[in-house]
């Protein structure tokens, strides 16, 4: 039974909010378990719509610039803010599929693993939107099944590095582990919700993926961003060997793409192969340079990533 006494926060970065985030905002008003305090952390001041958002009571903003945003430490300054038993990271382009968001990945986080381990968080399932293109409806069924799940760290042989797959498009954390864990690591390009992942699994909880807490969340990314996103996704797994080291990400790619191929055939989706095909070569393109990154150009480093600023300031910081 639901502890009904726990509080819950929820945070989240925006940068340049469109009607999404208003539709987010919307949803949250509506959850069957109630929500503490909306935490929203901006980037650039300019891009806040202040009159838009002063009918909700329970939503603080906090600013910060272009240079200082981080994957991490923009979320850990939200966190700072919070006293709630639990948090709830959220991208501002999430919409609650519904009104039992908040109350799913509560009851997630009450779970146990199968040796009695604590769950340290909980994340969501995501949907494809309206104007999701085939491929990438598909890549949310391999990424986001229909069935829940609770991972530890004995899933490590039979998942790899899926064990530590989580995101913080909505994704809720026990805010005692949270603070015990450290956070989010504080200067990342990419990954902090896995990277953190990877941390509370070795320390021996467990992750919960809650299939019935469900939000809609896709893009229809280029091709060029497809490579870029993969170039820093595979930046914070070279930098982290910590959490990393000896675990591939190859084989879940390359997975990915067999079973999207085999699905596009018996679907009668011929002519998408083609876009299959490029579409992840250049994934890997992105992550075989990402992963080898210090050892190219400057210029070329800065024009396979998707963030440039980041690459500015760890140049200024030495």
């Amino acid at each position: 039974m639901n502890d009904r006494n726990l509080t819950v926060d929820v945070i989240i970065p925006v940068y340049k909010p469109d009607r999404r985030f208003a539709r987010l905002l919307g949803m949250l008003e509506k959850q069957t378990w109630p929500v503490n305090r909306i935490i929203a952390v901006n980037t650039e001041k300019k891009y806040w719509n202040e009159a838009g958002y002063q009918g909700i009571g329970n939503l603080t903003v906090h600013h910060v610039t272009k240079e200082q945003f981080d994957h991490g430490a923009s979320r850990n300054l939200g966190a700072g803010f919070s006293r709630a038993d639990i948090m709830i990271f959220m991208t501002d382009d999430a919409v609650p599929q519904d009104s039992r968001l908040v109350e799913r990945l509560v009851q997630a986080l009450e779970q146990k693993g199968p040796a009695g381990q604590t769950v340290a968080m909980a994340y969501a399932r995501q949907m494809p939107a309206r104007d999701c293109r085939v491929i990438e409806r598909y890549t949310r069924t391999f990424n986001y099944p229909a069935e829940s799940a609770v991972k530890t760290k004995e899933d490590l042989p039979r998942l790899g590095i899926k064990t530590f797959f989580a995101s913080n498009v909505c994704c809720g954390y026990w805010r005692e582990i949270f603070e015990k864990q450290g956070g989010f690591i504080t200067r990342t390009i990419f990954n902090e919700d896995m990277i953190y992942a990877a941390g509370v699994i070795q320390a021996g909880y467990a992750i919960a993926y809650a299939a019935d807490a469900r939000v809609i969340h896709s893009h229809n990314l280029s091709f060029a961003q497809q490579f870029r996103r993969n170039f820093d996704l595979a930046v914070s797994q070279a930098d982290h060997p910590e959490a990393f080291a000896g675990i591939s990400s190859e084989g879940e790619g390359i997975r990915l793409v067999k079973q999207t191929a085999g699905w596009l055939l018996s679907h009668g989706r011929i002519w998408l192969l083609p876009s299959l095909v490029i579409g992840s070569g250049c994934k890997y393109a992105g992550y075989w340079l990402g992963r080898r990154y210090r050892f190219l150009p400057k210029r070329l480093v800065l024009f396979c990533s998707s963030n440039r600023e980041y690459w500015k300031k760890a140049e200024k910081e030495g």
